[in-house]
């Protein structure tokens, strides 16, 4: 690899604002405010506003969508018009 091409590669905490929960990972991506993790370290903080703790379809909370109904209101509704 070149040498001082590739941006820095650090721990942050990532939190979700729906749920407070937060993520220990390493990104690029960076921030003036700082939280003491469980280790006692002090990392970058970035507020998201969804991760997988509040993702619908992570917690299976996630709507099922009528399909069947939609199909059935079309077929009304262009039912005289084919060709």
């Amino acid at each position: 690899m070149k040498s001082d091409i590739h941006p820095d590669y650090h721990p942050v905490v990532f939190r979700d604002a729906a749920t407070g929960t937060p993520f220990l990972t390493r990104s690029t991506a960076t921030s003036t405010e700082t939280v003491e993790w469980t280790d006692g370290q002090h990392y970058p903080l970035i507020v998201v506003d969804i991760t997988s703790a509040s993702h619908p379809l992570w917690t299976g909370t996630a709507r099922v969508v009528d399909t069947e109904g939609r199909v059935e209101r079309f077929r009304r509704k262009y039912a005289g018009l084919r060709a």
